[in-house]
């Protein structure tokens, strides 16, 4: 997509602080971090949410959630880690590029959703 920032940065054409990069995935540090710890995994194909996945997607898919425990123990989440995508409007997405954000820190995480 020529005017998906996600794809500009797994592209080169936008500079990021990179995490681990192969033919179908590219992983970054997040511009705005809310963690110590706070990186994107994303496919390289362009897929604007996980409304939009389909059954052709399942290897990379299947792929970033194989690579998240490996990525966040390297970039220093030994002890665990959140991982979520938020998924369209409701679910406030904010790039319309499929993403899985890791997040964590020495300290455990607050509750994921306040009752």
């Amino acid at each position: 997509m020529n005017d998906c920032l996600f794809c500009k940065i797994a592209a080169g054409a936008i500079p990021s602080k990179k995490v681990y990069e192969d033919e179908d995935i590219f992983a970054f540090h997040d511009i705005n971090p809310v963690t110590p710890v706070h990186f994107l995994i994303i496919p390289k194909l362009h897929i604007p949410s996980l409304v939009e996945a389909e059954l052709q997607h399942v290897a990379v898919l299947g792929k970033m959630l194989a690579l998240s425990g490996r990525l966040a123990r390297e970039q220093g989440l030994p002890d665990g880690f959140r991982s979520i995508i938020n998924t369209g409007r409701i679910g406030r997405q904010e790039v319309y590029h499929l993403h899985m954000h890791i997040l964590g820190g020495p300290q455990p995480l607050g509750t994921m959703i306040p009752r």
